[in-house]
């Protein structure tokens, strides 16, 4: 594997300027939040849903089985409980119904208006269906639009080339929080929108927004009001991680897998029950099936990703994998997995019923989103971002797509493929204490587009080895980053269980972070890549 040439060498002074470059138009504050009657007929939309409360008419949300379609449907029932106002909450089932509004989801729907929240941008079909059955649809949606919209009374969705939102990165729950503004303005009511941030901040970390701009402003609030809400999901996650500070890191790799688990196994209605629960006691209740869920998702994505690993032989500019008995639910993991291990764009497909269905994930500037949609005559359906997308096809077609995608990818630059894990530069161990955390506690939230720095050792030398956890299968490295060091570091890698090299010398990167336990604050190296070691 390579490492970034010419890294540079950074103290305290030096790291704080680099990363201080990251936001060189400075931080927004949410009153410069753009005013959510920019995003196209959202207004129109708000007057629709206003005057359905008022005629008294049904009104029911679907929404989506991941934790920003979960978060989106939760704050549209958090709101109209407060108006009050009575709406029917639907996520889809992913076995029974597939993926957001669809025909088999609108066989149970009896309304007079359908709001969708992260999802509805494709969905054609159910919007014939809807104007057939004389059903008003309004979809809100954040995902990328194909040429051919959906016949609908309304579309919110910032990436229509027509709307002129000012910030188009933003995932699902804002789309449905920033309506639900102007639903709030149009019936003059006195809800706090900022009591919603919490579990908006959820969604804007896990759907992997980039945090910068207004996202950033919201995901530094909605930690804050996640500290302090009343809400009994944020208590129950405020006691779960016990710290007394929340970070997006947090969120990212102890809620949101947690929160997912129940779409990606069972049912997302477990998880919206979580969120939207009244009471500790049901809040609790839901937590708990979350925590046995995510504990199946992965032992089941363990094995999923062991089996994809060894089905791969040669590795192309496209890995696209498939077979029959892959858990649907734990594909998009799978992806993410072999994008790690091989350093490729990956496509995981779970086969059933001779239909391959599944997730794309990619890397550095490759659009898997593009690559699809190039090849989408081989395809029954397929939606997305640039870096995740998700398709179905049949599998009489997915030799000839495998060969179509890598085709259209061999035609893209190599350096679109680098991954963008760059290391930030080279510190000495005397730097690495409470004043070095402090400075990168600064520059949180850190997520898409602001990395927590990765720094590099070269050639340390390794002292000591220990395999620790319940299933010894953690690595803890004890070494010096420079040889003649007296000081030596304490290096943590999980889920890799290491031996001690006959040269002793180990070159990788690492992060920095604040590791909190029994009201104790430590430092803690993380190691992120090894780059010589033989596996």
């Amino acid at each position: 594997m390579q490492i970034t040439p010419n890294v540079p060498r950074l103290d305290r002074s030096s790291l704080f300027q680099l990363l201080n470059n990251r936001f060189s138009e400075g931080d927004k504050k949410l009153s410069q939040i753009p005013n959510p009657a920019l995003l196209q007929d959202a207004t129109k939309a708000a007057k629709k849903i206003a005057k359905t409360i008022q005629e008294k008419k049904k009104i029911t949300i679907v929404g989506d089985y991941d934790v920003d379609g979960v978060s989106s449907t939760a704050i549209m029932v958090d709101f109209f409980r407060q108006i009050p106002y009575p709406i029917e909450a639907i996520i889809p089932n992913r076995f029974k119904d597939g993926y957001g509004v669809s025909p088999t989801v609108l066989e149970r729907i009896n309304t007079n208006l359908i709001i969708t929240v992260d999802n509805g941008i494709s969905a054609i079909e159910a919007a014939h269906i809807c104007k057939q059955r004389g059903i008003e649809l309004i979809i809100t949606d954040h995902h990328t639009p194909s040429e051919a919209l959906p016949d609908a009374y309304a579309i919110v969705d910032p990436k229509l080339s027509s709307c002129n939102y000012l910030f188009k990165e933003i995932c699902g729950a804002q789309v449905a929080w920033l309506l639900l503004a102007l639903v709030k303005k149009e019936l003059s009511l006195n809800i706090d929108m900022k009591q919603f941030l919490d579990i908006l901040a959820i969604a804007i970390i896990a759907d992997i927004m980039p945090l910068i701009d207004i996202n950033r402003a919201l995901v530094k609030e909605g930690l804050n009001v996640l500290m302090s809400s009343n809400r009994p999901a944020s208590i129950i996650i405020r006691d779960f991680l016990n710290k007394s500070s929340i970070s997006s890191e947090d969120i990212a790799f102890q809620i949101a897998p947690r929160v997912n688990s129940a779409g990606r196994l069972e049912d997302a209605s477990i998880a919206l029950e979580f969120f939207a629960a009244e009471t500790i006691e049901k809040a609790y209740a839901q937590f708990e099936k979350l925590n046995k869920l995510n504990e199946e998702r992965k032992a089941t994505e363990a094995e999923c990703t062991k089996e994809a690993i060894e089905s791969v032989n040669e590795v192309p500019h496209v890995i696209i994998v498939a077979r029959e008995g892959w858990h649907e639910g734990v594909v998009g993991i799978v992806a993410a997995r072999l994008v790690d291990h091989f350093g490729k764009p990956a496509i995981v497909l779970s086969i059933k019923d001779g239909v391959a269905k599944g997730s794309a994930r990619s890397l550095g500037d490759v659009s898997i989103y593009e690559l699809i949609k190039d090849n989408e005559k081989f395809l029954n359906k397929f939606g997305g971002h640039k870096m995740a997308a998700g398709l179905s096809l049949d599998v009489k077609n997915l030799d000839s797509f495998r060969e179509a995608v890598n085709f259209s990818a061999s035609k893209l630059d190599s350096k679109d493929f680098i991954p963008k894990d760059e290391v930030t530069g080279i510190i000495t161990s005397d730097m690495i204490d409470f004043e070095l955390l402090s400075l990168l506690d600064s520059f949180e939230p850190f997520g898409e587009a602001n990395p927590r720095p990765r720094f590099l050792i070269k050639n340390g030398y390794i002292v000591n080895i220990k395999i620790f956890g319940s299933d010894k299968s953690h690595s803890k490295i004890t070494l010096k980053i420079n040889p003649n060091d007296s000081k030596t570091v304490e290096l943590i890698l999980f889920r890799k269980v290491l031996t001690m090299p006959v040269d002793r010398l180990i070159t990788c990167s690492y992060t920095i972070n604040k590791n909190e336990f029994n009201s104790q604050i430590n430092i803690q190296l993380l190691i992120n890549k090894i780059y010589n070691w033989e596996f």
